[in-house]
């Protein structure tokens, strides 16, 4: 398996992450055999370095290192809180328009861990934007009509799950999202849509570039599923244009695909 590469240098590397594809090893998915930093370590025929994560179903810009001391550099960028991200999400429900969001949340409890104390809540700071709306005529809850919307999300901080977990405290949860989401909604989309993923994509990443201090804008383009989606409801003409540029890329040099096989299954069963 081949992944788009969206930056290169002697220092970075940047691509564009398929949703179910792990970052590297984890406890929780132990049957795993394809790993997005094994994947790129191959394609470059070097070792890697990872400076942030995605979770396992989220899509789009992912950062590696190719050197230790760039690693040490990015990770406290990430840490003083000078890295742009910009995601897109489809939603349950009409979202207001723009929604600044103070909500401290504590942290996952790892359940394959032996022993884990429960920790403090940590500062979760994310900012919203409405960019499209639908409504269809299925009753899948205890409505005759489902409501949507595409949202822009800008996480200011950086705690697991921290989208996907403020969506829910709003009652405006992912499509998709095994987890937090609700399954009546997510199966509809997979059986009717073709859209049985997170529709959760990492669309842009910007930051300083540690050496030269150059401002490095990444973006990646939608996979073919998401992209479908987004074309049925009309909302295409309603992403930013750096977006839709390198969606159109991708699909032209043939990256814009899902992983190989069937929808990749979540951590736990879609809820009812």
């Amino acid at each position: 398996m081949k992944l788009e590469i969206l930056y290169l240098d002697e220092n970075l590397v940047a691509i564009n992450k398929p949703s179910g594809l792990l970052v590297h090893r984890s406890e929780i998915d132990r049957h795993e055999t394809l790993f997005a930093l094994q994947l790129i370590r191959n394609q470059l025929g070097q070792r890697v370095y990872p400076v942030h994560r995605l979770d396992k179903p989220t899509s789009g810009v992912l950062l590696f290192a190719l050197n230790s001391e760039t690693a040490s550099l990015m990770v406290e960028q990430w840490r003083q809180r000078d890295v742009e991200k910009r995601y897109l999400a489809v939603t349950r429900g009409y979202m207001p328009d723009e929604l600044h969001l103070d909500y401290p949340m504590v942290p996952p409890v790892d359940k394959h861990a032996k022993r884990e104390r429960i920790k403090p809540a940590q500062e979760a700071i994310t900012d919203f934007k409405l960019l499209a709306k639908v409504e269809i005529d299925v009753e899948i809850d205890k409505y005759p009509q489902s409501r949507y919307s595409l949202v822009e999300v800008m996480p200011k901080t950086g705690r697991k799950h921290q989208i996907r977990r403020h969506l829910k405290h709003l009652s405006h949860p992912i499509i998709g999202d095994a987890r937090y989401g609700k399954g009546r909604h997510s199966r509809y989309f997979r059986d009717h849509f073709d859209a049985g993923r997170l529709l959760l994509h990492a669309w842009q990443l910007s930051f300083e570039h540690p050496y030269n201090g150059e401002r490095i804008d990444l973006y990646a383009g939608l996979d073919i599923p998401m992209k479908g989606l987004l074309e049925r409801f009309g909302w295409l003409n309603d992403l930013p244009d750096p977006l839709l540029q390198a969606t159109d890329r991708a699909l032209v040099d043939g990256q814009c695909r899902e992983l190989p096989g069937p929808p990749p299954e979540e951590e736990e069963p879609l809820l009812p």
